[in-house]
Formats: structure tokens, C-alpha cells, sequence
């Protein structure tokens, strides 16, 4: 049973007890401290991530957000779209006014953004990466905006009740219709975390307006049986179920509940297998990319561009 806050004073909860809080019995934590990763911030923002600032000038275009920890492969599954997007006729580009013009980290980015997705090395290059809002259009129409943000204040396992920080509710409560794209791996955590981490998708849930799409990404589906050759088919069935007994009840939280509507298609969000591609590693250490199969950026895609039109 978890313990009582009596006097002020924090107590210990196991992770056990974590996983069994309901909505209502959740104890709020700290923000966590970021990690060495977390590049470009000031020292304040550093010590208080509700520091952060950040701004969305078009108000109109959809947001695709790529939810997830860290280290799931959100930055390389952008440069993996960047790729396939820019060679099929669309221009994408990173929102100079998303950050502060005093994060010089951010200025370096717009300003060799192409140069490092373009990268064999990109892998690398990207690790700079922290904050990233890129538009995607064509023939001079946004389509939408695709945001990239650090994974450890979507979700850190070490401090799985942690509140969001004032810069996410600043994109949730935004106007701009927004695409979550939860993410998923077959090899990650322990099942405590992805549990918590289930928990957590569930509490962003009250955040998620009507107008606003979800879509289940698979991601590093390459690590997996369920892809079945080099031209990216894959077991769809199967690698759904055994996302949902990785990650406990995630399809769940978005069952439809309307009768009619159920009877077509049970859940209210999409799913999606994808894999960026591999990762070499050189003799002096240096970790190369060879981007996988088109059918994988194109079917997230088209999934994305179904979910932009409505």
C-alpha cells in the first residue's frame, strides 16, 4: 500500500506502488534535473525547466509531436522524414522564432539544419539536437509543423509522476490541431517503467482535445520477428498484440466508445510500424546512418497527411 503524505513531508513510494496510484492518488514530483544531453539551455532554465520558453507563431498548421523517453528515436525518426519528405517534392524547414533568440544552440541549428540532416554521420551530428520545431510544406502551403523536444520531460522513468513543464502546456493548450505520436520499442525499460510510462500517456490524456489525433508508433520494428523482408511487411497483427503486452493496456486508454463506431475500428488512435535505418560503426568510433526502406517514412507519412486532413 503507498504511504501517506502526512506533515509535508515526501515519502517513499516503491515502484510497485507507482503503477497502482489512480489519477487521483498521484503524488507529484519534482521536475527532473536534465541530463548532460539536454544542450543549448541556459543555466537557469538548467535548474527550473519551467524556465523554458518556447513560441508557436502559426497558429493554424497542425503539430505532429513526437512523444516519448529518451533515447526512443524521436530525433532520427525526424531526420528519417526530413529525408524521404525532401525527396519527394516537399521543403522543410526548422521555426527560427521557436526559441529565444538568446539560445545561440537553437540559432546553430537553423542555420546547418540541412548540412545535419544530411549527414552520414547525422546520428551524431544530431545529438545537438534538444529543441526542434520544423514546418513541412509544398507549392508554398504549410502542411504542418513537427516538433522534436526532450523525452526525458515527456516521460523519465526516474521520476515517472513528475509534472509536464510550463512549455508543454503552452503546446497543449495551443490552438494548433496536434498529431500525438506516442512511441513505443520492443526492447526498453523494465515492465514497471512501461507501465508507468502507460500511466503517463494516460494522464497527457486529459490534455487531448476532440479535434487532436493519436497514432502508436513501433518503432526500431527491425529489432523484431515481425518484420518479414527487406521491403518493409510486416506481421501488423501480431506486432500490435505484442505492443499491448509490452505496454499493458496502452491501446485501451484510446478504446472507442461510441457503439457504432466500435464495431469499425475499436480504438481511437492508429498504429504504425517504422524503423529509421542502421547505424554502422566506424573503426575510429564514429557512428555512421544508412537510412532504411522508403515504405516505413512513407507510410508514417501518409498516416500523418490522412490525420492533417481530418
Amino acid at each position: 500500500m503507498a504511504q501517506v503524505n502526512i506533515g509535508g513531508k515526501q515519502p517513499h513510494i516503491t515502484t510497485e506502488d507507482q503503477i497502482q496510484l489512480t489519477d487521483q492518488q498521484v503524488i507529484e514530483e519534482p521536475l527532473p534535473t536534465p541530463s548532460d544531453k539536454i544542450v543549448g539551455l541556459t543555466s537557469e532554465e538548467l535548474s527550473d525547466p519551467n524556465k523554458i520558453t518556447i513560441s508557436i507563431s502559426d497558429k493554424q498548421a497542425p503539430i505532429v509531436v513526437l512523444f516519448g523517453q529518451p533515447a526512443c528515436g524521436k530525433t532520427m525518426t525526424l531526420v528519417r522524414l526530413y529525408r524521404y519528405l525532401t525527396d519527394h517534392g516537399y521543403v522543410v524547414e526548422p521555426v527560427r522564432d521557436f526559441r529565444p533568440t538568446y539560445d545561440k544552440n537553437y540559432n546553430d541549428i537553423c542555420d546547418n539544419f540541412h548540412e545535419m540532416m544530411n549527414k552520414n554521420d547525422a546520428a551524431t551530428t544530431t545529438s545537438k539536437i534538444s529543441f526542434l520545431l520544423v514546418k513541412v510544406s509544398r507549392n508554398g502551403r504549410t502542411i504542418c509543423q513537427i516538433l522534436e523536444a526532450p523525452g526525458e520531460y515527456y516521460f523519465n522513468p526516474q521520476a515517472p509522476n513528475a509534472p509536464f513543464p510550463k512549455y508543454f502546456s503552452a503546446i497543449t493548450a495551443s490552438s494548433n490541431r496536434k498529431i500525438w505520436c506516442f512511441f513505443v520499442e520492443p526492447k526498453w525499460g523494465d515492465e514497471p517503467d512501461r507501465r508507468n510510462y502507460v500511466l503517463r500517456i494516460e494522464k497527457l490524456k486529459t490534455r487531448i482535445k476532440s479535434q487532436d489525433s493519436t497514432i502508436i508508433v513501433y518503432n526500431k520494428i527491425d529489432n523484431t520477428n515481425f518484420l518479414i523482408d527487406g521491403d518493409g511487411h510486416v506481421h501488423m497483427k501480431q506486432a500490435q498484440i505484442d505492443i499491448n503486452n509490452r505496454y499493458p493496456n496502452l491501446f485501451e486508454k484510446f478504446k472507442e466508445t461510441t457503439p457504432i463506431v466500435r464495431w469499425f475500428s475499436p480504438y481511437r488512435c492508429e498504429f504504425v510500424p517504422f524503423q529509421t535505418g542502421d547505424y554502422p560503426t566506424a573503426a575510429d568510433g564514429t557512428k555512421g546512418f544508412e537510412q532504411g526502406p522508403d515504405i516505413f517514412p512513407k507510410r508514417f507519412w501518409n498516416l500523418i497527411m490522412k490525420k492533417v486532413r481530418g
